[in-house]
């Protein structure tokens, strides 16, 4: 910790620094000043932790120099020496900003006492900072990554009505999003090493981060990543007239993650699409033009607006069919709707053929998730799958692969629907995924095709409360963990968390907790 000395006498500064063995107390004097007018410029320049200065001094004294110094650098500690005369005139118009007063001529002891005090205090203010910005970045890094579990959402195509995507959006601070008609462009990036592929694991968690500060750099630009696709970063831009050069942006990419993590990449580039009902065809599309690249190392580039092929995208009514097939455990039904969907396709093209089977993928991926039902043989499987989709040429595959899918779910299902334990965890853990959103017994019970009153009998037999109280404790929890950071408002809080009005949540989290949200922050901050 470092210190300055002001005082107009030089003996008086010499003698200073012979009371004190400095280094064994934890300081270093790094400076010296005859009047506060030079205190201050070396405040300005240097970084000091304390300054020891008396009182009286010409051009300015040690009273405006403390007081200037409160207002400028608020961090330094203040140490003022006086004369006896003076002491006690000093103590009462230095109030603020002054950690201790010392009678001249100064003693050893009390110096060293009082170096020591202030040591304490500032260790204590270090540690309480670093704490601050742990938790700040602990919380900041939950609401990130909320908003990429969303982005992630949008992306596979997980349907939800638009209002209540628009509201989610909005409550994730993703107002850009919002935008219907906006025109939005897939990257798909994935990292490759050809000599050792332990490399990509251990490089994976910087590669992500990197990703992520390149997209804060570049306006209208999110980062998610897809569990399904390990190695893999997707980039969503907004296009528009202030959004970068798509072929900029990508070149930019390659060169940074060449140069810090030496790893080539290869990027797919999708083709832009409306809005957010179009969000899976565009992502799909980022991952088909990846998929075009050459097996090896080098970095590489695909990009799929280059072809003017209209791709085939089913329906909604389509989509649902599949579902509700899904859903209500009929595999024929099934077979015969997929096959209506991959025909419809096969008749255009063989990347069409790929595109819809993606599609079908996604749909099943995310039932698998609803249900929560992401074993390990239905991650294969998945896996599986989207390798030959990838392949192009593998279409009877694909189909067969689709198939085995769509049964192992059905099973799943059939097995979470009659057992009420099973059913009750997919319920909780929709619960975890979608709290913020306007959800209600009568929702889940669609959703999961189950009587809502035979829901609320089983859930609270389960769970030891009643729906509506666990989504409350559920919110509850999650909006204590982002009280923590400081940086988001009460109001923001209360969005997060599936609240429109921030009073009301108030009242509910005072009644929860016995304080109020204001009240819980502050005794987080002390």
């Amino acid at each position: 910790m470092k210190v300055l000395i002001t005082d107009d006498e030089i003996q008086i500064r010499k003698g200073l620094r012979l009371k004190v063995d400095w280094e064994e107390v934890g300081f270093q004097l790094v400076e010296e000043a005859s009047n506060g007018k030079e205190a201050l410029e070396i405040l300005q320049t240097k970084d000091i932790d304390v300054l020891i200065t008396d009182m009286r001094m010409p051009i300015m004294d040690g009273v405006e120099l403390a007081k200037r110094c409160h207002q400028e650098f608020p961090h330094v500690k203040v140490i003022v020496l006086s004369g006896y005369s003076d002491f006690d005139y000093v103590r009462n118009s230095l109030q603020q900003g002054v950690k201790d007063y010392l009678l001249k001529p100064v003693a050893p002891d009390e110096l060293v006492e009082a170096l020591r005090k202030i040591r304490k205090e500032i260790e204590e203010e270090k540690r309480k900072q670093v704490e601050i910005a742990k938790m700040s970045r602990l919380v900041h890094s939950h609401l990130q990554e909320l908003q990429e579990q969303f982005i992630l959402h949008l992306a596979k195509g997980e349907r939800l009505q638009l209002p209540i995507v628009t509201e989610r959006l909005q409550q994730l601070q993703l107002e850009e999003l919002v935008n219907e008609n906006g025109k939005v462009q897939f990257l798909t990036v994935e990292i490759r090493e050809s000599h050792d592929s332990n490399r990509l694991e251990e490089l994976r968690i910087p590669f992500q981060m990197l990703c992520k500060e390149l997209a804060q750099q570049q306006p209208a630009t999110y980062v998610f990543t897809d569990p399904s696709y390990p190695n893999m970063v997707q980039f969503l831009q907004l296009m528009g007239s202030h959004s970068p050069s798509t072929d900029q942006f990508v070149l930019h990419i390659q060169q940074n993650v060449n140069k810090l993590l030496k790893l080539e990449t290869v990027i797919g580039i999708g083709t832009v699409v409306n809005g957010l009902s179009e969000y899976r065809s565009g992502y799909i599309s980022s991952l088909l033009a990846w998929s075009q690249s050459q097996l090896g190392s080098r970095s590489q580039i695909m990009d799929q607006t280059a072809t003017s092929e209209a791709v085939f995208d089913f329906s909604p009514d389509y989509e649902k069919r599949i579902t509700n097939s899904i859903e209500n455990l009929d595999f024929a039904a099934f077979k015969d709707n997929l096959q209506m969907v991959l025909e419809g396709a096969e008749g255009r093209s063989v990347m069409s053929f790929s595109f819809a089977a993606n599609q079908v993928l996604f749909m099943l991926g995310s039932l698998a998730k609803k249900y929560d039902i992401e074993t390990k043989d239905i991650q294969n499987t998945i896996w599986n799958c989207q390798q030959n989709i990838w392949k192009l040429y593998s279409q009877h595959k694909v189909k067969e692969d689709l198939i085995e899918l769509a049964s192992l779910i059905i099973e799943k299902v059939r097995l979470a629907r009659f057992s009420n334990k099973k059913l009750i965890d997919s319920i909780r853990h929709y619960l975890d995924q979608h709290y913020a959103s306007e959800i209600s017994l009568t929702t889940l019970s669609t959703l999961f095709h189950i009587n809502s009153a035979h829901l609320s009998e089983t859930f609270k037999h389960h769970v030891g409360q009643n729906f509506s109280d666990y989504l409350v404790s559920l919110r509850m929890d999650k909006a204590k963990q982002l009280l923590k950071d400081k940086q988001l408002k009460i109001i923001d809080v209360s969005n997060l968390v599936g609240f429109s009005n921030s009073g009301y949540f108030s009242t509910v989290f005072k009644k929860h907790f016995g304080q109020t949200p204001v009240e819980f922050r502050n005794t987080i901050e002390d």
